[in-house]
């Protein structure tokens, strides 16, 4: 069974927490990044492309039997670690549970606090896009 958003949240706090420091912190982000499977070339399009983000992130998501699929990939090696961390938590489940999801996880792993003022509006970017995808395909299922 696939775990609730929530679950898969915690489990990435809880990852997190083992790592004190924040250089393992950022190579663990690094490591996620890399294991993200490449977007496939049709996908990097301008209406894939956040906007807000400093680096090029592109994210694409696809509605299949109810649930949203996302796939991502970005220029910069730790924004790409935190789209894996977005597509692992928000990937697989219904656009009513994206777009209710309290993401709490974001703070709780430190993330907001270590990032760049600019890494941190595009997080947001990439947050309030992967809930418009999913406000956009609750719409069209009725």
């Amino acid at each position: 069974m696939t775990q609730t958003i929530n679950e898969q949240q915690d489990a990435l706090i809880e990852e997190f927490a083992s790592l004190t420091d924040w250089m393992d912190r950022y190579g663990l982000l690094i490591e996620l990044g890399n294991l993200l499977p490449p977007l496939d070339e049709q996908y990097k399009t301008e209406s894939n492309l956040i906007e807000g983000c400093q680096s090029r992130v592109w994210l694409h998501a696809v509605l299949s039997e109810g649930k949203i699929y996302f796939q991502g990939e970005s220029d910069a090696v730790i924004v790409r670690g935190i789209v894996s961390l977005l597509i692992q938590v928000l990937s697989g489940h219904t656009p009513q549970e994206i777009v209710e999801a309290d993401l709490y996880f974001i703070e709780q792993i430190g993330l907001r606090e270590h990032l760049s003022p600019t890494r941190s509006n595009g997080l947001v970017a990439m947050v309030k896009q992967m809930r418009m995808y999913a406000l956009a395909f609750k719409i069209k299922e009725g």
